[in-house]
């Protein structure tokens, strides 16, 4: 918690990019056989094909979803690789600081040592609530399918969930995405009273993270703040245009009484990507000016 981290922009999210996750295990397992991969994915998704299958690595298309890649109408990949060694030594400090979703990651990292990875392809040109739905629903199939598996870590966004919770989600599916894949962050800024709040993971969909740089506000009603922001931005196609205001935070919630302008961006922490600044007035750092 008390670790310092130094900025850096060097790397771009690409929007867009190949959405990877990561299934953590104690025990090295088998891969499905065929049919049964296939039926659950079907349970789950919908009409799928079939175009590889050895013990390497699985691959369906979900024939039921349709998006332009390279000038050509092409159903997205879905993709699950051998149980393998795991590699958690490639999670770096900055990575594990923001695990907040699952207190327990360390003990996760340390006592899994395998690790089933799945990823789709070929999905950047779809809709984004098309996606997002392919992407849980694959999820839950891989939670079917891999009923050993503990906690998955979401590398676009550097989230880790315990798998229970994710099997046992029973609320509204359009909210998965969200609540599963995408990162609401938070530091402390060294040397200050100041602090930020920024999401990640949105650029997998092709739409903005957000960011708040403030001071004098409790960081959980800003965090608060974030998740409602986004599951908004996500329900509408991200309808926010530059110098927009939206609904700001008075006593712990939300107020029409105040309004916050918006700002699209750069990100102030790594990785490098567009965000949705939000101005917090009064609670403003780093110079931003307000009307």
């Amino acid at each position: 918690m008390n670790e310092v981290f130094q900025q850096d922009l060097s790397k771009d999210m690409e929007p867009g990019a190949v959405f990877v996750m990561h299934l953590y295990m104690r025990e090295k397992c088998q891969m499905p056989d065929e049919a049964t991969v296939s039926a659950v994915l079907q349970k789950h998704l919908g009409a799928v094909e079939r175009f590889t299958y050895d013990p390497d690595c699985i691959g369906f298309a979900a024939a039921k979803y349709h998006g332009s890649f390279s000038g050509m109408q092409v159903s997205p990949m879905l993709m699950i690789t051998g149980c393998n060694e795991s590699k958690t030594e490639n999670i770096d400090a900055f990575h594990r600081s923001q695990m907040w979703d699952c207190p327990e990651h360390e003990r996760i990292l340390e006592e899994c040592k395998y690790e089933v990875a799945a990823m789709d392809m070929m999905a950047s040109a779809l809709e984004a609530a098309d996606r997002s739905e392919i992407l849980m629903n694959f999820l839950a199939a891989l939670m079917e399918l891999y009923p050993t598996c503990e906690a998955v870590y979401f590398q676009p966004s550097g989230k880790m969930i315990y798998a229970d919770k994710i099997r046992q989600y029973n609320g509204d599916p359009g909210d998965r995405f969200l609540l599963f894949a995408v990162n609401v962050r938070f530091f402390r800024i060294e040397g200050s009273g100041d602090m930020l709040v920024d999401s990640l993971g949105m650029s997998i969909l092709s739409m903005p993270d957000l960011q708040y740089h403030f001071h004098g506000l409790a960081p959980d009603d800003v965090v608060n703040h974030a998740y409602n922001m986004l599951a908004y931005i996500i329900a509408n196609n991200c309808p926010i245009r530059n110098g927009d205001t939206i609904d700001g935070i008075h006593n712990g919630k939300f107020s029409r009484s105040v309004q916050w302008k918006c700002h699209f961006e750069e990100s102030l922490v790594q990785p490098r990507r567009d965000v949705i600044d939000i101005c917090m007035n009064k609670y403003a750092s780093g110079g931003r000016e307000y009307h």
